[in-house]
């Protein structure tokens, strides 16, 4: 498995996810809107939308790792060789480096450009927030937020959980963050009918986001930032976030960056107040911005070799 999980993640920096490509995400997409549409009818009171919800979870998860982990016993059976193809396909799709780098690098450039309106509107295909009205600090603070919750969601989380149960679990938790990211809100619809996804959300991703700031801790000494910093503010203010988990590899961040991260954001209309993360740091700059998107690849690689080394470990001592 070591060698595919290298192999999946060097297509992934090389192809990125093309467009033209069939993605599972985007079939869970698909499943997730169906399933809620059948769900979450009206009238369902408030117990009753928490247990469809968890259906939902049971449904879309289950599945997702039912027909994972078929397909890859399926492709063995037929030949070996098209099991491991298969294998290392399916690794690839669970992986997002060069995806986010590319978008996050995207909005940078228009930024460094002068181009914030461009700026404002790559961001919002990145973003949950409006960004209609931020100015450029702003749109850097968004940047490094994004860049570093989704270092460890898209990038930390999916290489633990190949190497632990391979693609079938690394597709699964797939599953679960998106669910999260489609059904999780704390708003009138999803309170209740999302409380499933949320709350198993938190859980998947309870150790990779502690590893992933841990990782920027280690990327910052080698790189040369201030990891001293890093390792107080994440240690300090890495719960300083409404996330129980998106707080460790932000502040992470902002400690080996000097920055701030956090205060007011406005999602769906509402004006949301985040705590700040990084006290007495400077707002973001285009450069920092920049510079927190070298610290994601330089976790990427961390990660992978870490896992690729525990691997091996395990091998020869088994």
């Amino acid at each position: 498995m070591t060698g595919q999980i290298i192999i999946a993640y060097l297509a992934d920096l090389i192809f990125g996810d093309p467009r033209w490509l069939p993605h599972p995400v985007v079939m869970m997409g698909k499943g997730i809107a169906l399933s809620e549409r059948l769900l979450l009818r009206p009238g369902l009171t408030e117990r009753g939308k928490k247990w469809a919800g968890c259906v939902l979870v049971g449904l879309v998860v289950g599945g997702t790792w039912v027909l994972a982990e078929g397909s890859l016993r399926l492709a063995r059976c037929y030949d070996w060789r098209l099991g491991v193809a298969v294998s290392i396909f399916l690794a690839y799709t669970t992986l997002a480096t060069r995806s986010l780098g590319r978008e996050a690098s995207s909005v940078v450039e228009r930024l460094g450009a002068g181009d914030t309106t461009g700026a404002r509107k790559r961001l919002a295909g990145l973003v949950s927030r409006d960004t209609r009205h931020l100015d450029d600090s702003e749109i850097c603070r968004a940047v490094v937020e994004t860049v570093a919750e989704n270092t460890s969601d898209g990038i930390v989380a999916p290489l633990f959980y190949l190497g632990i149960g391979g693609p079938a679990l690394a597709l699964a938790y797939k599953a679960v963050n998106t669910l999260d990211s489609m059904v999780g809100y704390r708003n009138s619809r999803y309170l209740d009918f999302g409380w499933a996804s949320a709350r198993l959300d938190d859980a998947a991703n309870f150790l990779p986001s502690r590893i992933t700031a841990l990782l920027i801790v280690w990327v910052s000494f080698v790189l040369g930032r201030d990891w001293k910093k890093a390792l107080e503010t994440a240690w300090r203010e890495g719960r300083n976030h409404e996330s129980p988990n998106a707080g460790f590899p932000e502040a992470a961040v902002a400690g080996a960056l000097g920055i701030r991260l956090g205060g007011p954001s406005v999602y769906f209309g509402e004006v949301l107040q985040k705590p700040y993360i990084g006290k007495a740091f400077e707002p973001v700059s285009v450069q920092r911005a920049g510079e927190s998107i070298g610290i994601m690849f330089g976790v990427s690689l961390a990660m992978v070799a870490a896992v690729a080394v525990t691997l091996m470990l395990v091998s020869a001592l088994s």
